[in-house]
């Protein structure tokens, strides 16, 4: 167990919405399925929040103000937008690319973010299981890395939380909450795909991925490795979810925003269009709602 990972006694527990009270927090891949249930739930559940700060990049021809405007129109915030509309407010876009050097956030947004900012939650990854390795690795490894640094600079910060996943473990029976060896040298993967051509490194991912399914797990797993390496006396968590499906009850019943994995499914089965399909009924479908604590 690295020296930034650990237990904290129950008796130093206050309530959720206590501890964000006037604290503002950073998040990275807030526009995606998760980082969307996140955001609106803090804003809902946390009345004293501060700021949320959303790292942001312009796309489709649309910068990242029109994108929070169109974010906040989501059925995920209509009960926010009905009933305290206000809390919207707080949420501030930060222009930046997660595969971008410093995370393409200005000299001043990171200054202001170092300033302010007490908790960070990193979920910007690329999910992707048939990903090219160059680039997941730039999005789940390097992107980790250059977060940590900012991080490092942060004089308020409290907690560190990195969105890893429970696959990142794939070929154990059991899997402990400890970080385990990485399946590969994480600085060797790197240098290997920013020096060899694209189409080698194509050539030769099957043998570096190994006994890993897909890219994703495999460069999850290198950057659970690279954060308890660089994190130093960082407070780090590291989240491991399994399968994501819609919301169970929060803040609306069944909201989903993709057909990823079973979602396609489960609306298949729902519309009678998907009937029948080949399963082994010993095995468990490790599934969990979004909205489940």
């Amino acid at each position: 167990m690295a020296s930034c990972l650990g237990h904290f006694p129950a008796q130093d527990y206050i309530p959720v919405s206590e501890f964000y009270a006037e604290k503002s927090v950073f998040v990275t891949g807030g526009t995606g399925f998760m980082g969307k249930v996140l955001v609106e739930k803090l804003l809902r559940s946390c009345p004293k929040i501060k700021n949320i700060y959303l790292l942001m990049r312009p796309k489709r021809g649309q910068d990242v103000t029109s994108r929070l405007s169109e974010l906040i129109q989501s059925p995920l915030f209509e009960t926010l937008r009905r009933d305290r509309p206000q809390e919207l407010n707080k949420i501030v876009p930060i222009v930046g690319d997660i595969t971008d050097p410093e995370l393409g956030i200005s000299a001043a947004d990171q200054t202001m973010l170092c300033q302010k900012v007490s908790v960070v939650f990193h979920s910007a990854a690329t999910v992707k299981f048939d990903e090219k390795l160059k680039l997941s690795v730039t999005i789940n490894m390097l992107g980790t890395q250059q977060l940590v640094q900012l991080c490092h600079r942060m004089m308020l910060l409290e907690a560190l939380v990195h969105v890893s996943t429970a696959y990142c473990n794939c070929e154990r029976e059991t899997v402990e909450e400890t970080v385990y060896a990485p399946p590969a040298l994480p600085e060797h993967v790197v240098t290997l795909v920013q020096t060899l051509p694209d189409e080698l490194v194509d050539r030769i991912t099957p043998d570096l991925v190994g006994d890993r399914p897909n890219t994703y797990t495999f460069t999850k797993a290198l950057a659970e490795d690279m954060l308890i390496r660089e994190c130093g006396n960082l407070p780090v968590a590291i989240v491991r979810p399994s399968i994501v499906l819609s919301s169970l009850k929060e803040p609306v019943k069944g909201w989903v925003d993709n057909f990823n994995g079973p979602n396609g499914i489960i609306a298949a089965v729902g519309k009678g269009v998907f009937r029948t399909m080949l399963g082994t009924g010993t095995k468990v479908a490790d599934l969990v709602p979004v909205d489940t604590r």
